[in-house]
């Protein structure tokens, strides 16, 4: 799976600033691997303002739609944009990506993040404060100096979180952020992420769990079988499913 990054040449056309990544859409985007269709023939868009969470059984497609739409996996069939040009490199800080597993650098929590801020352009006079800014704001300025390794699984994901928006993203994309934390771990990285989209932060936010859709999302998109069966109001989505798979899924039933 290559980069689609690699193929993009970056810039914005018209009125368009050269770093704007929303809205992203992915149109008619499609992924085979070994003969079989992953995602087929998926439009959605994500505009600014609401908070997405995709949902869907194991196997929808759900990981690897984010990943498409953040332009680190080239589709086999259609197209992603950001803010409808082409993805970019120059404009990929403007997009926050954490993993199921955060990966950290084998440096201090603060250097971390100050790391992320080199890399993002960020000039070294601000990258201080801006990385302990963001440290506190995930609670986890009284470990700026331990190393990141030797934090625990819900401190490296809350240190993860961080250190993506201490680049100031435009969005930020999760991808089962808190699979396999405990319940306090979990509400404290809801607790951030809640608090980076009310502070003007598109979120969107791949989960298995019905209780955390009901918790942050306000609009549903649901997968299965590598299409979208269904893209709805969370309320909505929650109280009357338009589609049978998404009525299963809601009510623990087994779908074929």
């Amino acid at each position: 799976m290559r980069p689609s990054l690699d193929f993009a040449t970056g810039g914005g056309v018209g009125d368009q600033p050269v770093d704007r990544v929303l809205p992203i859409r992915g149109s008619g985007v499609s992924i085979r691997r070994a003969g079989r269709t992953l995602l087929d023939r998926v439009d959605l868009t994500i505009e600014p303002g609401p908070l997405t969470v995709i949902m869907g059984p194991n196997g929808a497609g759900k990981s690897l739609l984010l990943r498409v739409l953040a332009a680190l996996i080239e589709p086999d069939d259609g197209a992603v944009s950001w803010a409808g040009t082409a993805p970019s490199r120059r404009r990929a800080p403007r997009l926050g990506f954490v993993f199921q597993k955060p990966v950290m650098l084998r440096r201090s929590a603060i250097d971390n993040v100050r790391y992320a801020l080199k890399v993002a352009g960020v000039p070294r006079i601000e990258r201080d404060s801006r990385a302990l800014d963001a440290l506190a704001g995930a609670g986890l300025d009284r470990l700026a100096g331990s190393p990141a390794r030797v934090l625990s699984g819900g401190e490296q994901q809350r240190l993860a979180i961080a250190r993506a928006l201490a680049t100031r993203p435009e969005i930020l994309l999760l991808d089962e952020p808190t699979a396999n934390l405990d319940p306090t771990a979990t509400l404290a990285i809801e607790d951030q992420v809640r608090r980076a989209h009310q502070a003007g932060t598109t979120v969107a936010f791949v989960t298995h769990d019905l209780g955390q859709a009901r918790r942050l999302a306000d609009q549903i998109v649901f997968l299965h079988q590598g299409r979208i069966a269904e893209h709805a109001p969370a309320a909505q989505f929650f109280a009357q499913p338009s589609s049978e798979a998404a009525a299963a899924f809601i009510e623990g039933r087994l779908m074929p």
